[in-house]
């Protein structure tokens, strides 16, 4: 009775519509009885209920009385509740609110993403109160003033993101906080165009995520990810969106704020195209991508370099890579395997290696601190970044290609570099692995998946948690990875048999190169430092689109987004603020 139970639940959870997934969402803040206080987002989400105005009052009163901190992170929310109120907070309220932006000046940041929030909350708050003067706020100028620079650096930066990629892109976690700021603009905004650019916006974001999911989650290269969420791929707020858009996994305990706040704004809809492209895993597929490098303040001309994603998805699992090197701070994922499993929670279903670099280069490379003490800062917050058996992290020194679902990575790790060793991760819930006396490693993951992995220089293990670490202390190494279906073959020493048969040389000195011929027939070449070569053909890294694959086009420059599924196009065309 009990099963039977479950199964309706988990069905009718599946068939909820996208209005019943955001109620509920909304409904965990505005009726939360749990333990913890979370604020603003409770009084926030009260307010779009119309419920308790007296204590949603009473509560902000107390709020910024105990003083504003967080700077962005503190402007978001009650930007929200400024345009939610509509007659139900206090005058008592409504006058700490104004006396808040006057008193407490928020920092900028330094990321993409801060200066995001901080544009959208400075246009929307000035556009609230649209005649106040240069004492009125906290940075001396007028609201007229501070509009213009927030439209400036908004529309400047929806036009680099159009041309040139993202920077901190298909972050599990930092999404939340590029699609919040364009819910509000596409909810609040009063100019028309700046509205509609917000909306189109909400489109193009979700379009970048929606062919890169598995059962929601966000699969691939990273610019930004949590340990938590590196080794858990359901445990970060792409979940929350995965199943609120397209009903897809399930969402975190207690929703994130980001995507409350994206509720209680525009709350936008995904139109049905990308439902289609969200979910539909009938045929494999490849998808590219071209981003862009966080800002790079020293030994780059070009601040913003190029990073070229490939990602092959299919029902059973996905393979995603950039191309290596340190394209991001502390943060970056540069390639993994992930698999199906019916539920993804507590489930380590991923399987990837690392060069652990700690680098004094890469943090003035992308930080503007001076370099006593760098290190010790960052750790305070970052606390693995100076760590040897870290899992996250780019390298300058880890090169990679790919193929499909054939993916080779090569380190040339310099002497004296700091952490001269590889670490693979090796998940508690492979079901299966299998040291071959070949030097290939084949793992059977999930009831989907059969893994070959051929570290190119000896390894021991470590533990790591419940799941374990190769550890490989060479400078110059490498590895061969090739993922396939379990129903392509009858068990996984049939697999084995496959992969040994497989064409491989190989050579780690002077310079580390492979030589292999792929399971769908691909002869891959590739030497670190140089072009990798497919059927001896350099990869064109020259015309890379800004989007390719099946379901979605864009070219470098264009300002614009077609995409398409079974043969029905639509196109976001940013030039001219149209959708056809």
């Amino acid at each position: 009775m009990k099963l039977i139970l479950l199964i309706v639940i988990a069905s009718s959870v599946q068939a909820a519509t996208f209005q019943e997934r955001a109620d509920s969402m909304i409904d965990a803040y505005a009726h939360y009885t749990g333990k913890g206080d979370y604020g603003y987002a409770e009084i926030a989400a009260r307010l779009e209920r119309h419920e308790q105005p007296k204590w949603c009052s009473k509560k902000l009163e107390d709020l910024l009385a105990a003083g504003p901190t967080g700077d962005m992170f503190w402007m978001y929310p009650v930007t929200a509740i400024a345009y939610l109120d509509q007659g139900q907070l206090s005058p008592d309220a409504r006058q700490a609110l104004r006396s808040a932006w006057k008193t407490y000046m928020p920092y900028r940041g330094d990321t993409e993403n801060h200066f995001l929030m901080y544009y959208t909350c400075l246009y929307l708050m000035s556009q609230y109160w649209p005649d106040a003067g240069p004492e009125s706020w906290y940075n001396g100028k007028s609201s007229q003033a501070n509009m213009e620079e927030a439209r400036q650096w908004i529309e400047g930066w929806v036009k680099l993101t159009t041309t040139r990629g993202q920077g901190e892109y298909d972050s599990p976690h930092y999404m939340g906080v590029y699609l919040m700021p364009m819910s509000y603009l596409a909810a609040w905004a009063k100019n028309p165009a700046m509205k509609k650019r917000a909306e189109m916006m909400l489109e193009y974001l979700i379009a970048d995520y929606a062919p890169e999911n598995l059962d929601g989650l966000f699969v691939g290269a990273h610019a930004r990810i949590y340990e938590e969420q590196l080794l858990e791929r359901w445990n970060g707020v792409s979940s929350d969106f995965g199943w609120l858009w397209f009903g897809l996994g399930h969402p975190l305990k207690v929703p994130a704020n980001y995507v409350l706040f994206y509720l209680v704004a525009s709350a936008f809809e995904p139109p049905e195209i990308l439902k289609n492209i969200a979910t539909d895993r009938s045929h494999p597929y490849t998808h590219y991508e071209r981003k862009r490098t966080r800002n790079r303040w020293r030994f780059y001309d070009d601040p913003h370099g190029p990073v070229y994603k490939t990602t092959y998805v299919r029902q059973e699992y996905a393979v995603g890579s950039d191309q290596g090197g340190a394209l991001q701070a502390i943060q970056e994922h540069s390639w993994d395997v992930t698999w199906h499993v019916p539920d993804a929670r507590g489930v380590q279903n991923t399987f990837f290696f690392v060069h652990p670099l700690s680098s004094m280069k890469e943090l003035q490379t992308f930080f503007v601190f001076p370099p006593d003490g760098a290190i010790e800062g960052i750790i305070k917050s970052k606390k693995t970044y100076d760590s040897p058996d870290k899992l996250l992290g780019g390298s300058d020194y880890e090169k990679i290609v790919q193929d499909q679902d054939t993916l080779i990575t090569l380190y040339n790790i310099p002497p004296g570099t700091r952490f001269p060793n590889i670490n693979g991760f090796f998940s508690k819930d492979l079901s299966e692995l299998t040291e071959d006396p070949s030097g290939w490693i084949f793992m059977r993951a999930g009831d989907s998946t059969y893994i070959a992995s051929r570290p190119l220089q000896p390894y021991v293990w470590k533990p790591y948690g419940e799941s374990k670490r190769l550890f490989s202390p060479y400078l110059q190494n490498g590895v061969v990875v090739q993922v396939a279906a379990a129903s392509e073959f009858p068990n996984l020493d049939a697999f084995g048999k496959a992969i040994k048969a497989l064409p491989l040389d190989f050579e780690v000195s002077p310079t580390p190169k492979v030589k292999f011929r792929s399971l769908r027939g691909t002869l891959i070449e590739f030497t670190f430092g140089e072009t990798p070569v497919l059927n001896h053909r350099p990869l064109d890294y020259q015309h890379w689109p800004l989007f390719g694959g099946p379901f979605l086009h864009a070219d470098l420059d264009s300002e614009s987004l077609t995409m398409t599924y079974r043969n029905m196009p639509r196109t976001l065309d940013f030039k001219t603020l149209t959708i056809r």
